[in-house]
C-alpha cells in the first residue's frame, strides 16, 4: 500500500484504500504530509462542495486567527458535505485559499490537529492557494472541495 503522512509509498499503480477512495502516492515523489498526491474514485455521485468560509448562521466571520478560521470553514464544509450525503472520508479534493500563506504554513501543525479531530486521517488530494483577498473581506481562509458520494 502507498503511504500517508509523509511515509514512503508503494510501487506505483499501489494505493491505499480508504472505501472507494483510493489515495494513490508513488514511492518516487516526495512523502506527501498532510495530502495526497492523487486520488481515484470509484463510480459515483460526485458532489460540488462550494468554498465556505468562517461563516457563523448568522453570517459573520468568526475566529480571530487562521486555526480558528480554518476549523470553521472546515465544519462548515463538512456540513455541506453531510446534507448531500457526504461524510469526511468521502472527501477526493480540497482547495484552501488563503490570505497569507505564510501564516497557513506557520500554523501547519495545529491546522493538521484540526483536519485530524474533524475529518481524522484520511488526506484527499489537496492544494493551498495564496489570495489577495476573499469575498468575505474578513475571511482569513476559504475552503472548497469535490466528494464522492456511493
Amino acid at each position: 500500500m502507498a503511504a500517508q503522512n509523509g511515509e514512503r509509498g508503494a510501487a506505483p499503480g499501489e494505493s491505499e484504500g480508504g472505501g472507494e477512495l483510493e489515495r494513490i502516492n508513488p514511492p518516487h515523489l516526495a512523502p506527501p504530509t498532510g495530502f495526497s498526491h492523487a486520488v481515484r474514485a470509484a463510480p459515483g455521485t460526485m458532489v460540488f462542495l462550494a468554498g465556505q468560509t468562517a461563516l457563523d448562521g448568522s453570517g459573520r466571520i468568526v475566529g480571530d486567527g487562521i486555526v480558528e478560521q480554518f476549523e470553521r470553514a472546515l465544519t462548515n464544509l463538512l456540513d455541506v458535505a453531510a446534507a448531500s450525503g457526504a461524510g469526511p472520508s468521502d472527501l477526493a479534493k480540497l482547495t484552501v485559499f488563503a490570505v497569507d500563506v505564510a501564516d497557513y504554513r506557520r500554523h501547519a501543525r495545529d491546522l493538521g490537529a484540526v483536519w485530524k479531530h474533524l475529518v481524522g486521517g484520511a488526506y484527499p488530494a489537496m492544494a493551498v492557494i495564496g489570495a489577495t483577498r476573499l469575498w468575505d473581506e474578513t475571511a482569513l481562509v476559504e475552503i472548497e472541495g469535490i466528494a464522492v458520494v456511493r
